[in-house]
Order: structure tokens, then C-alpha cells, then sequence
């Protein structure tokens, strides 16, 4: 009995210590991983923002700072998807293998291949995606559905250099001038033996055009219906651009003689050496011009009265086994409000970085924010009519980039035998060719390049 009971108590001690022994020592990294997940959702993203591991990139501190909000939650960057993104976006879905969240540069490609998941039911119960622009919301409607999340905004437009045309005793463009006022301003402004032109290039001209003359039309003359460009005003805007370019109005089309003429090797150098009048570009310029430029500057927009949105988009894969948890990291990452006041709040701690990007919501507390920090007067009154902007449409409209660019038109021009949509488009506001002859033809092909795209994504 005394053994017996002996070898009991040796057999306790023995797991005591065992037990004490267990509780004194480190995990492994394994069991840390495991330990610090405990029931974390893991999400994968993908996206062309997050940079290069290592630099002080904004998107990837938006990410660290949405897990501080969400820490049952852990985002993991999916580097394997690079350029080319559709190809790449492509070879994982076929390896069944998609980023929960991913970046789209087309976002009817994604849904044609069945890679993103509709997230109106998630967008219909929350509150803020009431806060976004009816223009954002039309413009990611496809039917009764929605695949796209809106990730970021930008404003197109014209900037002007006030100095330029106060020293010349011109009238300053403002935001909402017509088209007469436009093309007066360019021209008085120019002064090739000076070094001084009204604008830096004519190439976005037959984009916006029809736009600002005819509120029926949008971007490129795209609404509803279809294309028209055998419109009075896609030719019009044609002719706009021709005006310009062969009275050497516009920096681009100017030969090399006269360019030596001006200050700096490019547009760009021209602009900030006070040669240019009126820029083209986006509102993903504004820290550059604001730190470059010595000289008063402010955002036009375009002529008439509706201004020019362009975005970036996130879908989420039809695959995910966490739909709920991606919708609150693609909100946070784009849309949201406590993401976007996150973003500034990053930014104004940051020594190098700047905000790139417009609040795609309407919430005023918001916009004031953002305005707080970007004082160009321009844009704010821009912003105040955004329900009404043109959205520019190459990542949401079916077969946009056969139709405005890549389509055969079987046209001979130069020592092309079959020369593109965009290429006779060139030609056109250059005066090699007469567009007229041609308008009827381009429409049809745009419209059933349209007409293909869409009946492919709705079969």
C-alpha cells in the first residue's frame, strides 16, 4: 500500500510539473500566430496603391489603422496580383484563389467573369451610401445590381494661372464660364514670342465638349442611349479642338521652333515657369502644383455648369467566405466616413504625405474637413454641385475602350491601312483628315462595340 500510494504521488509531482514547466514557457511563432488570430476573420486585399513594403504609404497605414479599429479582423496585402492586373486578377480566380478585396480597372470584366459579388444589399442598409453623389451611384448601377465599390474620386478639369492673366490685365476664367468665354481666354492669353500659351493640350477636349454644350450628353457624348458621335456636338468639339491647335493656342501642338520659345523641356516645366494660362489635370495634381507652383492658381472645371468626376473602384470576390467583414475593409479603404477622416487625420500627422483624393461622400463634416487643409476656391464650389457631374466612364461601361480607342475602322490614315477609333480621332483635331466624312461610320462602330460588350455581360 505505502508503494502504491508512493508512486501516486510521484505521478501528481510528475504533472505538476509538467503543468508549471508548460505555463513558463514562450510560445512559438506558430502558436503566437494561432493564439493572436483566436477567431480574427483573415482577409486578403489587393490593390495598386499599397506601394512598396517599407515606405510610408498611406493606404498601408489605413490598413494597420482599420485593424486597430476592427481587431477581430486581420488584412493581409496579396502581393501575387501585379500588372497586368486583369491577367493577373484572371490567373488567381482560375486557381480559385482571389483576394477578398481587390482593385478593378474595369469593372464589367469583373462581373463577365463572374470575379465580384453584388453588394447592393449591403449598400441598401447602410446609411452612408445615401451620403454618396446620385452621379457616383448611377454610374456603378449595372440593372437591378451593383459590383462596385467606390474606392476614390477625383475632379478633371482646368487649373488657371491667375498671375498670368491679371499681369496681362485679361479677365481671370472662373469656374463656370461658358464656352465662348473658354475659348476667348485662351486665345487673349497667348503670346508665343513671350513664352506665354493659354493651354498646356487639346487632347480632353472632344472628351468634355459635347457635356458642357448639351446637358443631354456626357462624357464623350455617352448617356443612356448610347454613343452620339455624329452629334452637332461631338463635331463641334472636333472643330473646337482644330480651332486651337492650328492657331497654336495649345503647348502640345506647337512645333519645335515655336516651343523654344518658352521656359522648360515639357508642359509640365512650361506651367510652373508661368508659360501656360490654363492646365489640364486632375485633382490627384493638387499637392504637386501646391508645392511647385510660385504664383496664384485655382481650380475652373469646365465650361458650363456641371463639373468632371473620375473614380477607382474595389470589388469584392464572389468568393469570399467573409462578404460582411469585406464590405467593412472596402468602406474603410473608399467610401466611409470614419475611413476618410482617418486618411486626413494620417495625413496631417505625416511629414511626407498629402491626400490624393476627393471625399467621395456629401457628409458636410467631411467635406469641411478636407477643405480645411485645400484652399482652392474652385474646387469647393465645384464639389457643392457634384449630384450633377459627368462620370467618366472607362471603368464602367461596357466595351468603352473599343469604342472610344481600340476599334478597327477601316479607314486608311497615314501608313495605317486600318486605323483605330482613337487614331482618326487624332487626325481629326489635327486637320489631317475632315471628321464629317467619317462621323455616321465612327458612331455606328462605337455604339456596336457598346452593343457587344453588353450583350456579352448580360448572357
Amino acid at each position: 500500500m505505502k508503494k502504491w500510494v508512493s508512486f501516486i504521488v510521484f505521478g501528481l509531482l510528475v504533472m505538476l510539473l509538467a503543468a508549471c514547466n508548460n505555463e513558463n514557457t514562450e510560445p512559438t511563432e506558430e502558436n503566437s500566430d494561432t493564439e493572436a488570430s483566436g477567431d480574427q476573420v483573415v482577409l486578403k486585399m489587393a490593390s495598386w496603391s499599397f506601394g512598396t513594403e517599407g515606405d510610408e504609404n498611406i493606404n498601408r497605414l489605413m490598413l494597420e489603422a482599420f485593424m486597430e479599429e476592427y481587431p477581430d479582423i486581420k488584412v493581409e496585402i496579396d502581393e501575387s496580383i501585379g500588372d497586368p492586373w486583369e491577367e493577373s486578377l484572371a490567373a488567381a480566380a482560375s486557381a480559385s484563389n482571389m483576394p477578398d478585396v481587390f482593385s478593378i480597372t474595369n469593372v464589367p470584366t469583373g462581373v463577365a467573369n463572374d470575379w465580384m459579388l453584388d453588394v447592393k444589399p449591403y449598400l441598401e442598409e447602410d446609411e452612408e451610401f445615401a451620403s454618396l453623389p446620385d452621379s457616383v451611384v448611377e454610374a456603378i448601377t449595372m440593372g437591378d445590381q451593383i459590383y462596385a465599390i467606390p474606392a476614390s474620386q477625383h475632379m478633371l478639369g482646368y487649373y488657371v494661372n491667375k498671375d498670368l492673366f491679371e499681369n496681362a490685365n485679361l479677365d481671370v476664367p472662373e469656374l463656370g464660364m461658358d464656352l465662348d468665354a473658354f475659348n476667348e481666354a485662351v486665345r487673349n492669353v497667348t503670346n508665343i514670342n513671350q513664352g506665354i500659351i493659354g493651354l498646356n493640350q487639346t487632347f480632353s477636349i472632344i472628351d468634355w465638349y459635347p457635356a458642357a454644350a448639351n446637358e443631354e450628353l456626357g462624357w464623350y457624348t455617352f448617356n443612356e442611349e448610347g454613343y452620339h458621335l455624329d452629334s452637332n456636338e461631338f463635331i463641334n468639339g472636333i472643330d473646337f479642338s482644330l480651332g486651337i491647335n492650328s492657331n497654336g493656342y495649345a503647348y502640345e501642338a506647337l512645333t519645335d521652333d515655336q516651343k523654344a520659345n518658352f521656359n522648360g523641356e515639357d508642359s509640365n516645366e512650361v506651367w510652373f515657369n508661368q508659360g501656360i494660362g490654363i492646365r489640364w489635370d486632375g485633382t490627384w495634381a493638387i499637392s504637386g502644383l501646391g508645392e511647385q507652383s510660385d504664383f496664384e492658381w485655382d481650380f475652373i472645371g469646365i465650361p458650363g455648369e456641371r463639373n468632371l468626376i473620375t473614380h477607382d473602384y474595389y470589388g469584392i470576390s464572389s468568393s469570399t467566405e467573409h462578404p460582411e467583414e469585406a464590405y467593412l475593409l472596402a468602406k474603410w479603404m473608399g467610401f466611409g466616413k470614419d475611413g476618410y477622416l482617418k486618411r486626413l487625420a494620417i495625413a496631417e500627422e505625416s511629414e511626407t504625405i498629402t491626400i490624393d483624393r476627393l471625399p467621395l461622400t456629401t457628409d458636410q463634416e467631411v467635406i469641411d474637413a478636407y477643405f480645411a487643409d485645400v484652399d482652392l476656391p474652385g474646387l469647393e464650389k465645384a464639389f457643392e454641385n457634384i449630384d450633377n457631374a459627368v462620370v467618366e466612364p472607362f471603368k464602367t461601361t461596357p466595351g468603352y475602350g473599343q469604342s472610344r480607342w481600340e476599334a478597327a475602322t477601316g479607314v486608311e490614315i497615314g501608313d495605317e491601312a486600318n486605323a483605330s477609333i482613337g487614331t482618326l480621332l487624332e487626325n481629326a483635331v489635327t486637320g489631317d483628315i475632315n471628321y464629317e466624312n467619317y462621323a455616321q461610320q465612327v458612331n455606328d462602330l462605337a455604339n456596336s462595340k457598346y452593343q457587344e460588350a453588353l450583350e456579352a455581360l448580360e448572357n
